[in-house]
C-alpha cells in the first residue's frame, strides 16, 4: 500500500491557496486600521466593516482551510483529494471571487459583489463536492472525519445565509429580522465552519506537533456534538424569539468551546517535547482569546443587538484572536514542511540545507505574536471604551504583526534563505 505521503497531491495546490490567503490577511489587516473608528463606535453594520470582515473569513480562513485540506486529507484520513484538478478550478474561482465580493460589499457596488458572489458560489460548490467525495471514500471515519463533514454542511449554510443577506440589501425583504439573520450568519460561519474544522483538524495535528500520541480524544467528540447541536438551537432562538432555544444554544456552544480547550490542555499535558515551539504558542494564545469570547458570548446574547460595542468586541476577540491567530500558528508548522519538501527532498545530508525549523526566525515569530496579540487586546479594550485613537493603535499593532508574518512566509518560500533575523 502506498503511504499517505506518496498519495498526497503536489504541494503546489496547497501552496497557491496559502499564498492567496496570505495576501488576504495583509489586506484584512490594512482594512482593520481603516475601519477601526467604526469598530470603536460599535458600527458593525457599516459596509466597510462587512467588507473587511469577509477579507478575514473568506480570504484568509476559508482559502487556508481549502488549501490545508488538499494536503491533510491523505495524512489524516488516508484518502487523497478525489479530483486534484478540480482543486485548481475551485481555487481560481473562489480566490478572486472573495476579493471582488469583499470590495463590492465595502464599496456598496452591486456589480462587484454580485460577480464576486457568483465566483465564490461556484468555487465553494466545486470544493465542497470534491472534499465530500473524498470523505465518502476515506477508510478512516473518526472525529476528524466527522468534523470535516459537519463543517462542510455549515459552510453550505453560511453561503445560503450570505445570499439572503445580500438579496436583502436590495429588497429589504427580511426587514427588522436582518440583525438576527446577520448574527446567525456570523455564528454559522465562525463557529460552524471555521471552529468546527479547527476542532477536528487539531485532534490530529496537535498530538503530532506536541508529540502527545495515544491521548484520548473524547473531549473532541463532546465538543463537536455540542457545537453541532448548539448552532441550530441558537439560530432558532435568534430568529423566532424563543428565548429558551436561544439559551440552550448558547450553553451548548459555550460547553463545546470549553471541551475543545480541555482537549487542547490534555494534549499539552501529555506532550513529550517540553519546549513549546512558536506555532503552538500561537495556538495556545488563540485558545485564551477563545476563552475570552466564551465569557462575552452570554453577555452579548443577554444585551441584544443594542449593545453594539460589546457585540463588536465579541466578534473581534473570537474571530481575530481565537481563529485567525490559531490558523497563523498552524502556518508555522505546515508551510515550512511543504516548502522544505518541495525544495530539499532527498538532500537531507547535503551541506547547507536548512532544517525545517531554520526556514523561519523563531525570534521574529515571537515578535509577531506579541504584536498581533497585544494589538487585539488594545483594539478590544478601545472598542469597549469607545476610544477611536486606541482602536487605530491596536489595529496598527496587529498590522505590524501581520507584516512580520508576511516576511516570515516569504523567507520560507525562498527556502529559508531569505534575509531576516536569526
Amino acid at each position: 500500500m502506498m503511504s499517505s505521503v506518496a498519495r498526497a497531491p503536489s504541494p503546489r495546490l496547497a501552496g497557491q491557496h496559502f499564498a492567496a490567503a496570505m495576501l488576504y490577511l495583509i489586506a484584512g489587516a490594512i482594512g482593520l486600521v481603516w475601519i477601526a473608528p467604526d469598530l470603536a463606535a460599535g458600527n458593525y453594520l457599516s459596509p466597510h466593516v462587512a467588507g473587511v470582515t469577509h477579507l478575514f473569513t473568506l480570504g484568509w480562513l476559508t482559502t487556508t482551510i481549502f488549501g490545508a485540506l488538499c494536503q491533510l486529507l491523505p495524512v489524516a484520513l488516508r484518502s487523497p483529494l478525489r479530483w486534484p484538478r478540480l482543486g485548481d478550478v475551485s481555487f481560481w474561482s473562489f480566490a478572486p471571487g472573495a476579493g471582488l465580493f469583499a470590495c463590492g460589499v465595502a464599496a456598496n457596488s452591486a456589480m462587484l459583489h454580485h460577480t464576486g458572489l457568483a465566483l465564490i458560489t461556484l468555487g465553494i460548490v466545486i470544493a465542497v463536492t470534491n472534499i465530500a467525495a473524498t470523505l465518502v471514500r476515506a477508510p478512516m471515519r473518526d472525529a476528524t472525519w466527522a468534523a470535516m463533514a459537519i463543517a462542510l454542511t455549515f459552510l453550505a449554510s453560511t453561503l445560503v445565509l450570505g445570499v439572503v443577506l445580500l438579496h436583502n440589501l436590495h429588497t429589504g425583504f427580511i426587514a427588522a429580522a436582518r440583525l438576527h439573520v446577520l448574527a446567525t450568519h456570523l455564528h454559522v460561519a465562525i463557529v460552524g465552519w471555521a471552529l468546527v474544522m479547527v476542532v477536528g483538524v487539531s485532534n490530529r495535528l496537535l498530538p503530532m506537533f506536541l508529540l502527545a500520541h495515544g491521548v484520548h480524544s473524547r473531549w473532541t467528540t463532546r465538543s463537536l456534538v455540542l457545537l453541532t447541536a448548539g448552532l441550530p438551537l441558537l439560530a432558532v432562538g435568534l430568529n423566532t424569539g424563543v428565548a429558551v432555544a436561544g439559551w440552550l444554544g448558547v450553553i451548548a456552544i459555550e460547553l463545546g468551546v470549553i471541551c475543545f480547550m480541555l482537549q487542547a490542555y490534555t494534549f499539552y499535558r501529555a506532550r513529550v517535547r517540553k519546549q513549546i515551539e512558536v506555532g503552538m504558542r500561537f495556538a495556545f494564545t488563540a485558545v485564551a482569546f477563545l476563552a475570552a469570547a466564551t465569557v462575552l458570548g452570554p453577555v452579548v446574547f443577554t444585551r441584544g443587538p443594542s449593545a453594539t460595542r460589546i457585540a463588536t468586541t465579541y466578534i473581534v476577540v473570537g474571530l481575530l484572536g481565537g481563529i485567525v491567530l490559531y490558523v497563523a500558528g498552524f502556518f508555522y508548522k505546515i508551510v515550512p514542511l511543504l516548502s522544505w519538501t518541495a525544495r530539499y527532498r532527498g538532500q537531507m545530508s547535503t551541506p547547507g540545507v536548512p532544517r525545517i525549523a531554520e526556514m523561519y526566525s523563531a525570534r521574529v515569530a515571537l515578535l509577531q505574536l506579541v504584536a498581533m496579540a497585544s494589538g487585539l487586546v488594545t483594539l478590544a479594550l478601545a472598542i469597549l471604551l469607545g476610544v477611536s485613537a486606541g482602536a487605530i493603535a491596536g489595529a496598527a499593532l496587529f498590522l505590524i504583526g501581520v507584516l512580520l508574518f508576511a516576511t516570515q512566509m516569504l523567507r520560507v518560500a525562498q527556502g529559508g534563505r531569505f534575509g531576516g533575523f536569526s
